[in-house]
């Protein structure tokens, strides 16, 4: 029994130093992807072709589901972004609120037949608006689906080659659709393309944008405001160079519709539909052989609004764990499978045994560290290393992508924003990482159990943000 409980220290002490390791090396291969981004954004010759025709029309779909507080806000800043072509469809996805009367009364809505084919089927559609103040603007009112639901009943709609799904709880920063084209005026392949996510609690919001960003004061936000950084600036960027992005934000990726169509859009059974449609997009596409580019860029920002509860926080998380849990057993047999290339044989490996199974690995190394210094096989030496290890190497992670934020974008610019995100990274080791481990500990139990439905977040509004 001691040596089965040596050999499992060690293991589970291996497992952490590795899967940190590889957390590193993301972070290490994001820096050329930041320099190389940078430099294209900032070239002359490219500018003015993002201002030119050549850029592709675009519909951006917006599901909504009791957004009352949100809704006037976040289609008035996606209606004044500074593209040429485009469109917005939202999608009223049977809301028990308000949140028709305030788009009705917002954009003076008028009812119009409906002339598109319902390529995917979605839940019956109730009625179809246009707006006679905004002729970029419909409105589709269905009922209740769910979010992947809406979100096809917006692909029907739309009349455009590009397709961007948009939180209606996001803002979009006025150039961000111009930066997002990027990749499609340089003639790669492009199939999607994600953008950065950002937290907006604690951000000063004027008609509908981020005017002033900042780090907000209570704790839960904060520390999420590490984490979007940490998730986005090196995580992502980090995949460009191994080729694997297996997740574009459902707040804020653009698709090439073709593809949408081809794999049969969201699966409305899914209950985190932005990982399981990339999933399936790279299935498809390499199974057929077609050359193809899924890649990030740092630069195009949307700003959301993050849980400040822990009950919200931790069902968000539970779902998002459950979502993961779910992807990986129905695409395991891409697992190490060399037909889908590196995605097959880096990108799945590393989100099955990773990132899906590190609460598991996690519990069981803290019972069979306590229960090894009990039995006195585990010395008190070994067992810090353990948590330095775990939790140490983490936080040094989450400091460094504190310090390339800081060095890169620098979004935050005062002193008092810098030091409270320093704080929210240390922070996050003790206290906030346990609570996760345990929520997405909770979500192998739960995975095959619950209804798909939205995740239902309380929001104080953007324009209170600042309070």
């Amino acid at each position: 029994m001691s040596e089965i409980i040596r050999d499992a220290n060690f293991a589970i002490l291996f497992y952490f130093l590795a899967l940190n390791s590889f957390y590193a090396l993301l972070l290490v291969l994001s820096i050329p992807e930041i320099w190389e981004q940078t430099r294209l954004a900032e070239d002359e010759d490219f500018q003015r072709l993002m201002q030119s025709d050549a850029l592709p029309p675009i519909t951006i779909l917006v599901p909504a589901y009791n957004e009352q507080k949100t809704i006037e806000a976040s289609v008035t800043a996606i209606l004044a972004l500074h593209y040429r072509n485009y469109e917005v469809v939202v999608v009223n996805d049977g809301s028990k609120d308000e949140t028709l009367e305030a788009l009705r009364h917002a954009f003076d809505l008028y009812e119009i037949p409906r002339t598109y084919p319902e390529t995917i089927p979605t839940k019956p559609l109730l009625a179809l608006y246009r707006s006679r103040t905004r002729t970029k603007l419909v409105v589709i009112d269905k009922e209740n689906g769910g979010k992947a639901d809406s979100l096809n009943a917006a692909i029907n709609a739309s009349r455009f080659p590009l397709v961007i799904a948009v939180d209606a709880d996001t803002l979009i920063e006025p150039d961000a659709l111009l930066r997002l084209t990027r990749p499609f005026l340089l003639g790669r392949r492009i199939a999607a393309v994600g953008g950065t996510v950002r937290v907006a609690n604690g951000c000063v919001v004027k008609h509908g944008q981020v005017t002033d960003a900042r780090v907000p004061r209570r704790l839960l936000a904060g520390i999420q405001v590490v984490e979007y950084l940490r998730a986005f600036l090196f995580g992502r960027l980090g995949w460009n160079r191994l080729g694997g992005n297996l997740i574009i934000s459902g707040a804020f990726g653009l698709f090439r519709k073709d593809h949408l169509l081809a794999v049969g859009g969201y699966d409305a059974t899914s209950i985190v539909e932005d990982l399981d449609l990339v999933v399936r997009l790279h299935r498809y596409l390499r199974s057929r052989k077609v050359r193809y580019e899924i890649p990030f860029i740092p630069d195009p920002v949307a700003w959301t609004e993050v849980p400040e509860s822990l009950r919200v926080l931790a069902r968000q998380r539970e779902r998002w764990q459950r979502g993961l849990v779910a992807a990986m057993w129905q695409y395991r047999g891409m697992l190490f499978n060399p037909r889908y290339g590196r995605v097959g044989l880096i990108a799945v490996p590393f989100y099955a045994f990773g990132e899906m199974l590190a609460p598991l690995v996690e519990v069981f190394g803290y019972g069979i560290t306590v229960a090894g210094l009990a039995l006195g096989v585990v010395n008190v030496p070994f067992a810090l290393l353990f948590i330095l290890v775990a939790w140490g190497y983490g936080m040094l992670l989450s400091l460094w992508a504190v310090v390339l934020e800081e060095v890169s974008f620098r979004r935050y610019r005062r002193v008092g924003d810098l030091v409270r995100l320093l704080l929210f990274a240390t922070l996050e080791t003790v206290g906030y990482r346990q609570c996760g481990v345990w929520w997405r500990l909770r979500a192998f139990f739960a995975t095959g159990g619950r209804k798909h439905v939205w995740g239902e977040m309380t929001r104080r509004g953007f324009e209170t943000a600042t309070k």
